[in-house]
């Protein structure tokens, strides 16, 4: 008689463990502080010298491409 009330008992641990857990760790005041820091620390505002500088580089790099591009596209022409 005791061997299902044991059962119960440990089945109602198995469930309510990670039930607790979840509640426990889901939170947002316990982790707010640390997600916000973390997040700036890896993605930090970006400034605008940052963002011309970048997209210089993106148009360089596709007048380079560009200009490739045709290069090869007239030696293709002269060879016909």
């Amino acid at each position: 008689m005791g061997t299902w009330v044991l059962e119960v008992a440990k089945m109602g641990m198995y469930m309510a463990f990670p039930v607790a857990l979840f509640h426990i760790f889901n939170q947002p005041e316990y982790f707010e502080e640390w997600v916000t820091k973390k997040k700036r620390e890896l993605y930090p505002p970006e400034h605008l010298s940052h963002r011309d500088e970048l997209q210089r580089a993106i148009r360089e790099h596709h007048e380079k491409h560009d200009a490739k591009m045709m290069r090869a596209m007239e030696e293709a022409e002269r060879k016909n």
